[in-house]
């Protein structure tokens, strides 16, 4: 689980500041030790959904790593060198994806520090492995990605294992008895309700009331709901995303549903709020990594984040931003751009400093510290539930 945020926080702030000013100093010569030249910019590329159902997320990533990015690059960059930051499409689509991963490699990235929806993100992993090019991952977390078993792919967000153990421990603690679990058959958020369902199995907890897939992209999901409320649960776990999350919530509701609600983490937007409406949306629990509104003391990265671009920060900022400074990292570590010595670099990592703690990789390469929180909605807003220190 998390560390404490307060101290944390500080942390991240304090080993950015260190990072950058180390960065500045760059080479005596021309050369970085790698053949590559000095003056020639480092250059990260970052897969986020620009179009479709899930666009909304996209801004918040993209506008985080670019604030990392220029905070980098006004204290000297990284090695005497600029970061330069690529973005392209995956619109949450495995075949758009594909497509924006050939681009970025054309384009000559040497870090991905992109992926939100992990069933966009795994065609890209054989893309990006061919191409000797790390990946840190700051939002896709399925556990498929992980059992690829890939040495470039590194994941800071935690993954669905842990989440689906958020989840049946949160709804043990909040005395749900019978749980239905609706998930919308992409490899995020089957991987989630699956492993969700296998803990409530287990003795002594929760049941399974049932296990319901819908067809995303659609607009009715009242056969789906008959389904589920002919179960009787007292809680429903909607593990897909926002768009069919706030739809099934309301749906829920109207339906004349009375029991308790939770969401996974690629729900956790305003967007969901938003179709929900404020009156189904009010209450409804969520599993979630970090967000910006419960990280404590960020005030200032806020303020940071809103001058820079006008709007607040919102989910998987935080993540993204950290995704950038930790390329940075391993490429300083490495002492240049080179795959295989930058892959090197984030395995040895120990107590790098981010939002979610300090940073050390399983050998499987996803967090050995940090996980799950849970969010509930009051005053139109995600805010901190339970740490489940």
């Amino acid at each position: 689980m998390h560390k404490a945020y307060g101290t944390t926080l500080a942390a991240v702030m304090a080993s950015a500041a260190l990072l950058t000013a180390g960065c500045g100093q760059g080479l005596l010569s021309g050369d970085t030790g790698s053949g590559e030249k000095k003056n020639e910019p480092i250059v990260l590329g970052m897969l986020i959904p620009q179009s479709g159902s899930e666009a909304a997320i996209g801004p918040y990533m993209s506008n985080a790593a670019q604030l990392a990015v220029d905070e980098i690059n006004a204290k000297g960059g990284v090695l005497g060198r600029t970061l330069e930051l690529k973005t392209a499409d995956d619109a949450c689509d495995p075949q758009t994806a594909a497509a924006g991963a050939n681009k970025l490699v054309t384009e000559g990235i040497q870090v991905s520090i992109g992926g939100y929806c992990s069933g966009a993100t795994l065609p890209t992993l054989p893309i990006f492995a061919k191409a000797g090019i790390p990946m840190i991952i700051p939002a896709a977390n399925s556990q498929e990605l992980v059992d690829q078993k890939l040495k470039n792919v590194f994941l800071i967000n935690g993954t669905g294992t842990q989440q689906a153990s958020a989840a049946a421990s949160w709804m043990a603690k909040d005395g749900a008895t019978k749980v239905a679990l609706m998930h919308d058959n992409t490899s995020y958020s089957k991987d989630i309700a699956v492993r969700t369902q296998t803990l409530l199995d287990e003795p002594g907890g929760p049941e399974t009331a049932i296990l319901e897939a819908v067809t995303p992209k659609e607009s009715d999901y009242s056969a789906n709901i008959t389904k589920v409320l002919a179960k009787k649960p007292d809680y429903v776990y909607w593990t897909g995303y926002f768009q069919e999350g706030g739809l099934i919530a309301r749906q829920l509701r109207q339906a004349g549903y009375k029991g308790k609600i939770m969401v996974g983490d690629g729900s956790v937007s305003p967007k969901l709020i938003e179709i929900a409406g404020p009156e189904a949306a009010t209450g409804l629990y969520a599993t979630m990594t970090q967000t910006p509104d419960t990280l404590k003391g960020a005030e200032n990265w806020i303020a940071d984040y809103k001058k820079k671009f006008g709007t607040d920060p919102g989910p998987y900022s935080n993540q993204a931003y950290d995704a950038v400074r930790l390329a940075a990292e391993a490429v300083t570590k490495a002492d240049g751009t080179d795959g295989q010595k930058v892959i090197s670099a984030l395995e040895a990592i120990d107590g790098f400093s981010m939002f979610s703690g300090p940073l050390k990789f399983t050998p499987e390469h996803t967090l050995s510290t940090g996980g799950f929180q849970i969010l509930v909605v009051k005053d139109g807003k995600f805010a901190l539930q339970d740490d489940l220190q």
